[in-house]
């Protein structure tokens, strides 16, 4: 079957609009028509050549995706033509140790590691073999997928705010619910607004959080922040100092979304006696943490996390609901919409930092 797909054919280059083959479902798969998909950070990294989960190109990018599904394979169960469905990150096996106990975002089942470096080769162009970012490659008309990876969703659920629950909402939100547990209460800090930190603010509204603190380098961010729920805003400098005069003695919880080296750091020195920082944005490969040992002496923890943590049958329908609730704004994260004709400047988009996130709409 041919479809197209914007096609990253050398690192730092432009996507190009290339018509490939795209292979039918086999056994436990499901072939999705996409409908709509979000432009992630990560999709920017892998052009980069930083992705530590990115082939070498030619590859199709995008991963943060919902869909319709078109047809399934031998064995499939779960899902049949015609689901309205978001395409989940991972699929967890449902069979290995950390299935077992709960902790699906670490699947180590067999099919897991091959899915995350690309999936199998269910993409020709130019009569070559092409990898799929995350298994996915949703930049594209169709994608094949483990039926796994298929999460049902409400024939009404729009798809351009549906799509967003894969990756940046599902990230935030679980930060804040999955890995931290913030409880009601509770003073929170999130250094950086982007897509990934909007929705740390939301979870931490959701969690019933008294006090957040929302911190960024540009302004517009932290107008945006406002409207999603944060009730301080800084422009960011000496976070310690800023946010200590704010809250008496530093949060309860911080989350650092930006990624960039240095920042964890301060946040971490924001944070209370006793208080917990999670890194949600993914820094640079082999690039220390560092920390003043001093303050993590102080009962202070540092964790990580990995798409929130989540546990996607459970976590995304749980989402979808509180947005069709009009408990969680997915609309005012979408700043534009924009053709598949269009991906390249969608990219510079996110570069710029004026978008909270692009949907590219099929």
């Amino acid at each position: 079957m041919l479809m197209r797909a914007a096609v990253l054919t050398r690192f730092h280059a432009p996507m190009e609009i290339r018509e490939v083959e795209i292979a039918d479902p086999g056994p436990g798969e499901a072939r999705v028509r996409i409908m709509a998909s979000g432009v992630c950070g990560s999709d920017l990294k892998a052009i980069d050549g930083k992705s530590p989960v990115a082939s070498r190109p030619p590859f199709i990018l995008g991963h943060e995706s919902a869909g319709v599904v078109e047809s399934v394979g031998t064995g499939v169960t779960t899902v049949k033509p015609g689901d309205h469905v978001i395409i989940a990150m991972n699929g967890p096996c449902g069979r290995c140790r950390p299935c077992g106990a709960g902790r699906f975002h670490l699947c180590s089942g067999p099919a897991r590691l091959p899915t995350i470096m690309g999936g199998p080769p269910r993409v020709i162009l130019d009569g070559q073999e092409t990898r799929r970012f995350i298994g996915i490659g949703s930049f594209a008309e169709y994608t094949v997928v483990s039926e796994s990876m298929c999460v049902r969703i409400a024939a009404d659920a729009p798809f351009a705010a549906m799509c967003l629950l894969a990756c940046g909402v599902v990230t935030g939100v679980g930060a804040v619910t999955n890995v931290a547990k913030v409880p009601p209460g509770a003073t929170v800090l999130v250094v950086g607004c982007g897509g990934v930190g909007l929705n740390v603010i939301q979870g931490a509204v959701l969690a019933g959080a008294t006090t957040i603190v929302a911190a960024d380098t540009a302004e517009p961010k932290l107008k945006l922040a406002e409207r999603f729920g944060a009730t301080h805003t800084l422009l960011a400098a000496d976070l310690p100092r800023q946010v200590g005069e704010l809250v008496k003695g530093g949060v309860d919880y911080a989350f650092d979304a930006t990624g960039a080296p240095g920042v964890l750091s301060r946040a971490f020195a924001a944070t209370r006696p006793g208080g917990t920082t999670v890194m949600v944005g993914s820094p640079p490969q082999g690039r220390p943490a560092e920390v003043d040992t001093g303050l993590l002496f102080a009962s202070r923890r540092l964790m990580g996390t990995q798409g929130g943590d989540a546990a996607p049958h459970r976590d995304l329908p749980m989402l979808a609901a509180q947005y069709l609730r009009g408990r969680l704004d997915l609309d005012g994260l979408i700043t534009e919409r924009l053709p598949l004709d269009q991906i390249n400047e969608a990219v510079n988009h996110v570069r710029q930092g004026t978008v909270a996130r692009t949907v590219i709409t099929f």
